[in-house]
This record gives structure tokens, sequence and C-alpha cells, in this order.
């Protein structure tokens, strides 16, 4: 049996046929060039036109590539789950397949893990992203960095390189979640920004703003589990508080003017009824965290062909 390698370069593709052969060839390049011995993991992740094709065609040509194939289509972050999953090397780069990315910097990162770093987080330097992407992509990176305590100046930057055992607590929770570079960071690892050259998109991107409002939702509940708890809590004491005060300050009203307290009884029903819900909410929040919990203990894919 082969020699595991030190490096495994991993790479969910999904209708990317234009562009996995420049891609592999310039992996291959850095890591030949760097001394590294290496394998590459392509994840088609369901594609409907020849991507699978191409990559079969390289695999026959080059052995150190590796492909797996979903039956269908079920997002990046699946994708990235079976790549690192079958990953055999000590360090697992990850990177897209659209060419953003710039495989001579996969030393970079693998060199500031052997440096000491458990993650190299890759830094996008002039990103060449147009400002409505950059945007919202911005006030996720706040928002993470408040949820993990990490403070990384680019969490949506795939291109990174972890250091294996960095990856294997948090397995079951990669592919489950959006951000891998946050959940492993999340962890307390060591981590080092480094800073890569970022391409232009020679295709439209496949994000539209809709999209980004769901990321932005999945970061909120995938990073935040006690948010629903935190809520209905808060909700629950100011409402059953709140009818309290406004219930007792109708009765003393009535003993001291002898007007029926029909307004200040409503409301103080109305609130009470806002706190209760309040505490309902608190108790689903807590079910649905461990419904989560049980969910993310699965791939939550099927991997049709491999080579």
């Amino acid at each position: 049996m082969a020699a595991a390698p030190d490096v495994s370069v991993v790479v969910p593709v999904l209708d990317e046929e234009a562009t996995v052969e420049p891609l592999f060839r310039g992996i291959v390049a850095a890591l030949d060039g760097a001394g590294l011995p290496g394998e590459v993991i392509f994840v088609d992740d369901g594609s409907s036109d020849a991507t699978f094709e191409r990559l079969a065609r390289l695999h026959e040509a080059d052995a150190r590539l590796r492909v797996l194939s979903f039956d269908r289509n079920y997002g990046q972050h699946p994708a990235m789950h079976a790549g690192i999953s079958a990953a055999r090397g000590r360090i697992v780069v990850t990177m897209d397949g659209d060419l953003q990315n710039a495989p001579s910097d996969i030393p970079h990162l693998v060199a500031a893990v052997e440096a000491g770093a458990d993650v190299a987080s890759g830094r996008r330097r002039g990103r060449a992203d147009p400002f409505l992407r950059r945007m919202p992509s911005a006030a996720i990176n706040r928002m993470l960095g408040r949820l993990t305590g990490v403070g990384l100046a680019d969490f949506g930057c795939a291109f990174n390189a972890y250091r294996r055992e960095a990856l294997d607590p948090v397995m079951h929770r990669i592919g489950r979640q959006k951000f891998t570079k946050a959940i492993v960071c999340s962890t307390g690892v060591r981590v080092v920004e480094v800073d890569l050259e970022h391409r232009p998109r020679e295709d439209r991107s496949r994000y539209r703003p809709l999209a980004l409002v769901k990321m932005a939702l999945q970061v909120i509940t995938g990073f935040w589990p006690g948010l629903s708890q935190r809520v209905g809590l808060t909700v629950a004491v100011l409402g059953i508080l709140s009818s309290a005060g406004v219930g007792v300050w109708g009765l003393v009203d009535w003993i001291r003017h002898g007007s029926p307290p029909g307004l200040a009884l409503l409301g103080a029903a109305v609130l009470l009824l806002l706190g209760l819900h309040g505490a309902l909410m608190a108790i689903v929040g807590e079910q649905l965290g461990r419904i989560q919990r049980l969910a993310e203990r699965g791939p939550g894919y099927t991997i049709e062909r491999e080579l």
C-alpha cells in the first residue's frame, strides 16, 4: 500500500468542466514545485455538465487525483465534508474550483501549518468581487467573529490549510453547517492568517442576495444555538413581571377609586400570555437545539461514484 501523502488538497466542484483541468495542473505544479508529496481530491457535487468525465480522464493520467461524485447536488459544505473525510494527508488544504484561488499559494498555507499553526486561514488580498458581494460578506465576518470569539478578517475564504488533528474533533459538524473554518477555529486551535492572491471570477457568481440572507440566518442558528432560549426567556421574564406589575397597579387603583380596572386587567392578561409564549419559545428552542445536535451526527450525502 502506498504511503500516505503529506498534503491533501480538497476541491468541491459543481458544473466546472472548463476549470477542472487547468486547476488540477496548477495544483500539481504547486505541490511538485514545493517538493510536497500530495494527493488531490475533487468532489463532484452532482454536476450536470461533463465535469465528472473530465476528472475521470485526468485520473487515468495521474493517480494522484482522486474523484468523488455525489448522486445529486447537496451543496458545497457536504462536498467539503466528503473530501476531508477521504483525505489521507496530515495537512488538508481546501479551496474552491472556480479559479479565483491561485494554486501557487498552496505552499504558503502549508508552510504556516508546518510552522506550528493548526489552521492557516486564507485572507483574500485585493478581493476581486463586486461591492454588493463584499458588503454582506463583511457583515457576516463581523457576526461570525462575535459568535465564535475568533478575530479573523475573512471567514468566507475557502482557501485554507488545516492540521488533521484540528479537523477530527469537529467532523460531525462539518458539512451540516456552513463555514468549515469557523467551526474549526471556534474550538480554540492555533490560527494564523495568510494573505492570498484572489482572481476575478470568469463567469457569474452563483450567490444571489437571497442566498446571502439565508447564509446570515444559518450563521445565527448554527453558531448561536442558545438564541431561541435567550430570546424566549427574556420575553417570558419581561412579560410575566410586566403582567404582575400592571395587575397590582389595577387592583390598587380599584381599591382606591372603586372603579373596576377592566383595561388594566386586560393588559395584565395579554402580558401574561406574552410571557407564557416566551417560556414556550425557550422550551421549543431547547428541543430544536437537541434535534440539531442529533442531525449533525450524519454526513447527509450519498457518494455515487469514486475513482
